[in-house]
Order: structure tokens, then C-alpha cells, then sequence
């Protein structure tokens, strides 16, 4: 009988042992579980403090200002001065600069002042913001569109184009700018100069970082003569468009540039002015190619020998209409010679020509070489030009006479 009860409980026996295996297991299972739960949670927390940390570095890199500038000096020995060659050429004082750029909490900043011996000047002084990664809008003293940007040169006297104010050249306005890797797309309106138009409150209209119209040139005047009438440029529309291509390492672009506004002379408007132009660019390897042309027209309604320009503390003539040509070579080449990083080789030459009222064409040669050492950026240039500002010249020059100056411009930049 007792046998009997003990065979029936053997069944119930094994039920409940398997069950609190069964539960065994689970627990162990549920623990497995849960160790991984706070393992992946360790490694979110930790993923999520490196991505404040970085946002917080990135943070504090766009909410700030940096400051910059440059010291440079210059040596001159130039064939039309006869009493500079039997000296073995001068050197002179160049400028010092400070730059200002940076972002302020989405807000954009960017200045630039400079002194020189004989003036200080603007070159530009803008606050923006970027509405996309690709939009730009930018308030104040703006650089103006036009051609190759940002330089439609390599050497240290730009191209011909900068003494007319197609080169670099800023304005008081409002400028609009797209940069996509197809598309460089820029839309301006500048109200006036740089140095706030006519009636401008400064020192003197020839106290600019590029060339300005300060009048017009009446009959009579000497082409280097403070102006008896004033002028000044206002309301001018500027659009450059250009399109750009990768083929592999090479890149290429085609643009266009149209300006069009206003001859203004304190009181009222005494004429406009129209321009256009195109230009292409071509890098390829260490080798950049640049080609511009634009054709410019003044049209004013009293009668004039052209306009008159200032910058550099002196006021100078320009034609009222002419066309302008630029082509420019160079070569970039790396090198590891001590603090010597690299060298970039230029021909850079531009012509004026077809100019109402004035024969003789403007031509300007320079051959040189940059030098980047550390800080230190250093420009040797050998000048061949006629009728060139700042090699005995002028746009408006009459002269069938080469001028040649030898340069070495050598500067400090921090």
C-alpha cells in the first residue's frame, strides 16, 4: 500500500522541480537581459556627452571674434626715378592692418581697416547671416561682385581692372550671395561708396582703399586735379553669375557680371552708368588660368574729358567708356625648405583699350613670385606698364612710353 502512494507522488515531484528549473533559467535569462540594458545605456550616455561636448565646442567656435592683420613694408627701384636708381632703390613703410571676423549667437561679422603713412581706410566692415549652408546675406560696407573673384590677379598690384573699381572694390549697401559646388550666384545694391557718396562726411574723397568716382573731369582740367565738380555713384545694381565645373582634379567656371546705376552729384542725377562682363577660370593641378573682359559706360549729361576717380590720397582720370581684358597664368608649387612652405610663379596682364576721348592704350605686365614662409607672405614683382597708375601713369595718359619698377612687398600676417 505504501509502495503504491509513493509511485503516485513521483509524478507531481518531477512537475515541480522542472518548473523551478524552468524558472531558474528565466531568471538567469532576465538578468543576461538586463546587464545588457545597462551596459547600452552606459554607452548612450557616453555617446550622448560627446555630442554636447562637441556641440558646445562648436558653439563656442561660432560665438566669438578673432582678431587679425598684417605689417608689410616695401622695397621700390623703378627706371623712371632717376634719383631712386642712383640710391639702389628705396624701402618704405607699406601699411598695417586689423581684421576682425567672427559670429555672434547666428549673427556674421567681418571688418578690415588699414593705415598707411600719407592715409587710413575702410576696406570693408559688414554684419550678416547665413540663412542656409549655401545662402549668405551681408549689410554694410560689402565687397562688389564682379568677375573673378576673389582676385582677378596674383600679384601684389592687382590687375588693371582695380583702378577702376572692378577689382576688390567696396560699397555701402546690401549683398546677397550663394557658393554651391554648381553655382556661385551674388546680387547687390550698393546706395554709395565707401566713403558715404557726395556728401560723404570725410576728410578727403581721395582717402579710399580702392577707386572711387569723386567727379567729373571738366574741359581744362589737369587729370591729377582735385575735381570742381563732385560725383559719386548711387543706387547701383550688380549681379554676377557664374557656373561652375569638376572634371575629376580640374575645376572650371563661366560667369557674367551686369552692373547698371546712377551719376549723382549731391543734388540730383547727371547721368548713369552700365556694365558688363564675362570671365572664366581654370586650375588644374598646381596651374590656374584666369581670362576677363568688361566693357564699362559712363553716360553724362555735361559735357566732360571723363571722371574722375580717387584713392591713395590722390585723385586721378578715367575715360567714360572703355574695354577691359585680363589673362593671368600661375603656377603653385609646395616646397620644404625651412620656414619656406611655398611658391606660387604669375604672369598677370591686363589692357584698356578703346577709350572715349583718350588714343593711347593702358597695358600692364607683371611677372612675379609669392613666397608663404610661416606669417611671412612676400611678393617680388617686375612691373612693365604704360599709362598705368603707380608706374608713372595714368588711365587717362597720353604716353607711347614703357615705365618698368622692380617690387618687393614683404609682409608679417597674424
Amino acid at each position: 500500500m505504501s509502495t503504491s502512494v509513493a509511485a503516485q507522488q513521483n509524478p507531481a515531484s518531477d512537475r515541480e522541480e522542472q518548473r523551478l528549473q524552468s524558472l531558474e533559467q528565466r531568471l538567469s535569462e532576465l538578468e543576461e537581459e538586463l546587464a545588457i540594458a545597462r551596459r547600452d545605456l552606459r554607452e548612450t550616455q557616453r555617446e550622448n556627452e560627446e555630442v554636447a561636448e562637441t556641440v558646445t565646442a562648436r558653439d563656442d567656435d561660432s560665438n566669438g571674434i578673432q582678431f587679425g592683420g598684417a605689417v608689410r613694408f616695401q622695397y621700390v627701384l623703378a627706371d623712371y626715378d632717376e634719383g631712386q636708381k642712383n640710391r639702389g632703390g628705396d624701402m618704405q613703410f607699406d601699411l598695417f592692418r586689423l581684421n576682425f571676423d567672427g559670429e555672434m549667437n547666428g549673427a556674421i561679422l567681418s571688418a578690415e581697416y588699414r593705415w598707411f603713412e600719407y592715409m587710413d581706410a575702410l576696406r570693408h566692415a559688414y554684419f550678416g547671416y547665413n540663412f542656409t549652408d549655401e545662402w549668405q546675406g551681408q549689410v554694410g560696407v560689402v565687397i562688389q561682385p564682379w568677375g573673378v573673384m576673389p582676385y582677378n590677379s596674383h600679384s601684389y598690384f592687382f590687375s588693371s581692372n582695380f583702378y577702376i573699381g572692378f577689382e576688390d572694390n567696396p560699397g555701402t549697401g546690401i549683398k546677397f550671395t550663394k557658393r554651391s559646388d554648381d553655382w556661385d550666384l551674388d546680387f547687390a545694391l550698393i546706395l554709395n561708396d565707401d566713403l558715404g557718396g557726395s556728401t560723404g562726411d570725410v576728410r578727403s574723397r581721395a582717402d579710399s582703399y580702392n577707386y572711387n568716382v569723386s567727379g567729373i573731369r571738366l574741359p581744362g582740367e589737369d587729370i591729377y586735379a582735385e575735381p570742381e565738380r563732385t560725383a559719386s555713384e548711387n543706387n547701383t545694381f550688380i549681379t554676377r553669375i557664374a557656373r561652375k565645373f569638376s572634371f575629376g582634379d580640374d575645376e572650371l567656371e563661366i560667369g557674367v557680371s551686369g552692373q547698371y546705376g546712377d551719376i549723382d552729384d549731391g543734388l540730383d542725377s547727371v547721368g548713369s552708368k552700365q556694365a558688363l562682363g564675362l570671365h572664366a577660370a581654370y586650375s588644374t593641378g598646381r596651374w590656374e588660368f584666369h581670362g576677363q573682359w568688361t566693357h564699362y559706360d559712363y553716360d553724362l549729361d555735361i559735357e566732360n574729358e571723363g571722371v574722375v576717380v580717387g584713392a591713395y590720397a590722390y585723385f586721378d582720370t578715367i575715360p567714360t567708356r572703355s574695354n577691359l581684358y585680363t589673362a593671368n597664368v600661375a603656377y603653385n608649387y609646395p616646397v620644404d625648405f625651412g620656414p619656406v612652405e611655398s611658391l606660387q610663379f604669375y604672369n598677370n596682364t591686363s589692357l584698356i583699350t578703346d577709350k572715349r576721348g583718350y588714343q593711347e592704350d593702358t597695358v600692364m605686365n607683371v611677372a612675379g613670385m609669392a613666397v608663404a614662409a610661416g606669417g611671412i607672405y612676400t611678393y617680388f614683382d617686375l612691373v612693365s606698364a604704360k599709362n598705368q597708375p603707380f608706374a608713372n601713369g595714368s588711365i587717362a595718359g597720353e604716353d607711347t612710353g614703357w615705365n618698368t619698377r622692380f617690387n618687393i612687398n614683404f609682409g608679417y600676417y597674424f
